[in-house]
């Protein structure tokens, strides 16, 4: 009973903030963009537009979903929602923290507890095949929303996205599989525990460093097939509208149309996790909590804090005299809840593991900002020419370094 009662809390609680964060990570995106771009972003609803994810998603909810007539109405109706459930289901097999202790509760005159519980829905040993598999239907949304708008724009770029995501998945389970053989675990937590402890004090024993086959070329492969895999810019052929309007979902409107994004969104943060899990030691800090790592959190909180006050103090807008001085006392107060003694070893493994994540979405954004599309013959012949076999060759050398050593 209790496992169903504090499973059921996890759940709402994740799904609060996953939800909340795929929202506000599209804000995040144009604002990033209008910075490398020298422009404004979104800055009229709410204080910095902060409510412009909330105004978006009144805007979608309210607009009419068109229903074209000469589509697959089945076919039609499903795809959003088979890629947003592939793309959301995903999360519930990732770790973000070490866990809880819950104390004792009571619920109806039944006393429960004390409960340890982790910070992640399902806690399975086989997390990263279950991530690749579940992830990997994902292709179907994309492709029956081409297919079923009897549109050929539409039909172009669902084969276009079928045939990029089935073809960079090979060398993305490739670079997946050389940490995994100097890991042994297809465990989630245990391949982040793995990774714990440093060589010569200060080196951490991260994938990407660690000894005899550090996994730096399987890390670069991973990430540019996860770029191909979430169809984001220079890979996102299937969405070409200088060639296919706007490729796959061009019949969709309102709600459906947002589900594609919202899929989009949270594939990104399902592959920068699994990115962090993999290669990056998870929740394992940078260097030892002996040199201070524990303390990193809330310096970074408090100066956010303080700069908040000093520009609240120097407004460059009107409105900045009241917004700002608000987010610098909730900077100061998670800054002192980061730097409680009860609550470092609950919360700083979630900022080691959300802070890699968060960096590596930004590199999502800053690609987008920079780099142009590739033209589809270059994209196919970069993944089967050039990507599978490097991919192939490292996991061959890995295998000897590891058999070697072993």
């Amino acid at each position: 009973m209790e496992f169903l009662i504090i499973t059921s809390i996890k759940l709402a609680l994740i799904l609060f903030v996953f939800m909340t964060t795929l929202a506000y990570l599209q804000w995040v995106e144009r604002k990033v963009i209008a910075h490398v771009q020298v422009r404004m972003g979104p800055s009229r609803v709410g204080p910095h537009g902060l409510l412009q994810p909330l105004a978006d998603v009144i805007k979608l909810i309210t607009k009419e979903g068109v229903l074209p007539p000469h589509v697959n109405t089945f076919y039609y109706l499903a795809a959003p929602f088979l890629a947003v459930f592939f793309a959301l289901i995903s999360v519930s097999f990732i770790p973000f923290g070490t866990g809880i202790t819950i104390p004792v509760f009571h619920v109806g005159g039944a006393t429960y507890g004390p409960y340890k519980t982790m910070f992640e829905l399902a806690d399975t040993n086989m997390g990263v095949l279950l991530v690749l598999a579940i992830s990997s239907m994902g292709v179907y949304g994309i492709a029956l929303a081409g297919w079923s708008s009897n549109n050929k724009y539409a039909l172009m770029g669902g084969l276009r996205s079928s045939a990029q995501m089935i073809s960079y998945e090979l060398p993305m389970s490739l670079a997946i599989a050389a940490p995994l053989l100097s890991i042994g675990s297809l465990n989630l937590r245990q391949i982040s525990d793995a990774q714990a402890g440093y060589s010569l004090g200060f080196i951490p024993h991260w994938s990407v460093f660690a000894f005899p086959a550090p996994q730096f070329f399987s890390f670069i492969i991973f990430m540019i097939a996860a770029f191909a895999e979430t169809n984001r810019i220079p890979f996102d052929l299937p969405e070409a509208e200088n060639e296919l309007v706007a490729g796959f979902h061009v019949e969709y409107s309102s709600m459906t149309f947002a589900s594609f994004f919202m899929a989009e969104y949270a594939n990104m943060v399902t592959v920068c996790s699994m990115a962090t899990l993999l290669f990056l030691g998870g929740w394992q800090p940078l260097w030892p909590v002996a040199y201070g790592s524990n303390l990193v959190a809330p310096l970074i909180l408090a100066g956010a804090g303080a700069l908040c006050v000093y520009h609240g103090l120097n407004p460059a807008r009107p409105f900045d005299r009241i917004t700002l001085p608000v987010f610098g006392v909730i900077f100061f107060g998670l800054a002192a809840l980061m730097a409680f003694p009860p609550t470092v070893p609950i919360l700083m493994p979630m900022f080691w593991f959300l802070a890699k994540v968060g960096f590596l979405l930004f590199v999502f954004i800053w690609i987008r900002a920079t780099l142009p599309r590739f033209r589809y013959d270059q994209l196919m012949g970069f993944a089967w020419k050039f990507l599978f076999p490097v991919a192939l060759a490292n996991l061959l050398i890995t295998g000897f370094l590891v058999a070697l050593v072993s």
